[in-house]
């Protein structure tokens, strides 16, 4: 018999944010304030394995203003207690060198991905030396990797890229890609209540039914262990998507202009403190 093909269990944890987390506590600025503070930082914070954190936040999703991002975040994680907190930024591929951050990449015990433009994640990051060591560090060793809004949805396959408005609800309309791949047969979506996305959502179940959709409201996270195991943290709620038992989609007319037909979707809400299994629909490979 041939040899049974198994994958290893990560040791490391993610944390998929779905955007706009709280970077600072309300109540200290406002005594009336409700205390909802950095709760979806601190959960970062509290999954690294270390009494002086060191975290390295890559802003190279931004086009805009990544010293501006990078400096926000510094603030937050200095007060939750970091140690040390490095800025990573690149625009093009070929600026991404290992030798050049290799030290600081094993070094870290968390990595941050902030927001921007995922499609400019996976070019600038896809199939480099850098997200190879960040993998299998992620499988091996206890490292946290958290993303938020495009740093989020970079981390899953399929990885949606385009699709708004109108466009949405048009069968084909929606354009995804293979994402950094952390987790395989789930699409991420973020802002997802706050920006009505749960169509675009349905649009990837349909394409790619074996997937299940996470999308992830707003200063709301999904924690995942060993894998598979997640819990929602966060003030907001987490819908999951799943089209196992679906059927009557219309999705293969793409290019006629229909509106988006599909039956059947499963659909749970699940708020702070739920616990839910990613499945396992396809054989594990390496």
């Amino acid at each position: 018999m041939a040899e049974k093909n198994t994958c290893s269990v990560p040791t490391g944890a993610l944390l998929i944010i779905g955007g706009a987390e709280a970077k600072e506590d309300a109540s200290k600025k406002d005594d009336n304030a409700s205390s909802i503070g950095m709760k979806v930082l601190s959960c970062f914070m509290q999954l690294l394995s270390s009494e002086q954190p060191i975290i390295e936040v890559i802003t190279s999703a931004s086009s805009d203003d990544p010293e501006d991002s990078f400096n926000n975040y510094e603030q937050s994680f200095k007060e939750l207690g970091a140690y040390v907190v490095n800025h990573i930024h690149h625009d093009n591929r070929d600026e991404v060198v290992l030798a050049d951050i290799e030290s600081r990449l094993r070094a870290a015990h968390g990595i941050f991905i902030a927001g921007g433009d995922q499609l400019k994640l996976t070019a600038v990051y896809g199939g480099t030396d850098v997200l190879l060591l960040l993998k299998e560090r992620y499988i091996h060793e206890k490292l946290v990797i958290a993303g938020t809004s495009a740093g989020a949805m970079a981390m899953s396959t399929p990885m949606i890229y385009e699709g708004v408005g109108r466009d949405e609800m048009i069968a084909g309309h929606v354009k995804i890609t293979t994402g950094l791949e952390f987790l395989r047969d789930v699409c991420i979506d973020t802002h997802f209540v706050n920006r009505g996305r749960f169509v675009r959502m349905s649009q990837v179940i349909a394409t790619n039914p074996t997937s299940i959709g996470v999308g992830i409201e707003e200063d709301t996270a999904m924690v995942v262990r060993n894998g598979k195991d997640a819990e929602v943290v966060g003030c907001g709620v987490i819908i999951v998507i799943n089209g196992f038992q679906s059927h009557g989609t219309n999705i293969h007319n793409h290019g006629d202009d229909e509106m988006l037909t599909i039956r059947g979707l499963n659909v749970d809400i699940l708020s702070k403190g739920e616990k839910f299994l990613i499945p396992e629909i396809n054989p594990p490979h390496k």
